[in-house]
Formats: structure tokens, C-alpha cells, sequence
């Protein structure tokens, strides 16, 4: 893990990269149809790329609304603490960016995960892509 490093990204310059790790979770691993994962928010969003050397995997985003979406960590380093990594980076920037909660939806197997994070459920759940969701926030 010495090599991990997350960085910050802008979907007009790190498309690849992101689309590279979120290909791989989302449209292959999950089955979510693509022409739901890559929407419109894509340009207005900050972007979050984790790396281990060279190679891309972690992804997460920051609407200007406040909600973080599409995170995603490769299968291999699902475990490693990359996730919680990320999402923490994501959360520090949000914060410094003026941001006083932040929110998200979550898939059902995941809400433990967020919840470490100090992510509450606060709303009942829905079907978003076929799968299961909550939605949770977090007071920065």
C-alpha cells in the first residue's frame, strides 16, 4: 500500500482513468446499464481517482449539491482500507470547500461501511440501477 495515492480529478482530464475503474465495478461486476453510469453530472462534479503506482483503482465524485457518488474500488483492494481512505479524502475536500453535510446513496450491502464514517440513514430505501439503495448523510 505504499504506493496508493489518491488524487484529485476533473472528468475532462482524467475520463479514461475514471471510466477504466468504474467500467470494471459498476458496468461489468454489477451489471448497471452504462448509459445510466455515465450521466450529465460528469463535468460538474469533482472527481476522486485512487492509484496504486500507475494504476487506477478507486474512483468516488462530489456533485455541487453534496453528494457523493460512484464510489467504487476495484475487487482486489476491496478490504485494503482504500475505500475508507477515499471516501475520507472526499469528505475533508467537501468540508474545506464549504460544504456543511454531505450525502449519498448507498447500496444496502454497503451501508455498514458508511456508517463507520459517521453516515446516518435517513430515509427509507429505494431501487436505483436494480439495486438496492439508502439514503445517508453526514454533518461535516
Amino acid at each position: 500500500m505504499a504506493n496508493i495515492r489518491i488524487e484529485d480529478a476533473t472528468w475532462p482530464d482524467d475520463e479514461a482513468p475514471l471510466r477504466t475503474v468504474r467500467q470494471k465495478v459498476f458496468v461489468e461486476e454489477q451489471s448497471i446499464d452504462p448509459a445510466i453510469e455515465w450521466d450529465s453530472l460528469e463535468p460538474s462534479c469533482q472527481h476522486f481517482i485512487a492509484y496504486d503506482g500507475e494504476r487506477p483503482i478507486a474512483t468516488g465524485r462530489l456533485s455541487p449539491a453534496g453528494k457523493i457518488g460512484r464510489m467504487a474500488v476495484l475487487p482486489q483492494y476491496r478490504g485494503s482500507g482504500i475505500g475508507r481512505r477515499i471516501l475520507d479524502h472526499i469528505c475533508d475536500f467537501a468540508r474545506e470547500h464549504g460544504h456543511r453535510q454531505v450525502h449519498l446513496h448507498a447500496q444496502s450491502g454497503a451501508t455498514a461501511f458508511y456508517e463507520k464514517s459517521g453516515f446516518q440513514i435517513d430515509g427509507p430505501g429505494f431501487v436505483e440501477a436494480g439495486i438496492d439503495h439508502l439514503p445517508m448523510s453526514r454533518e461535516l
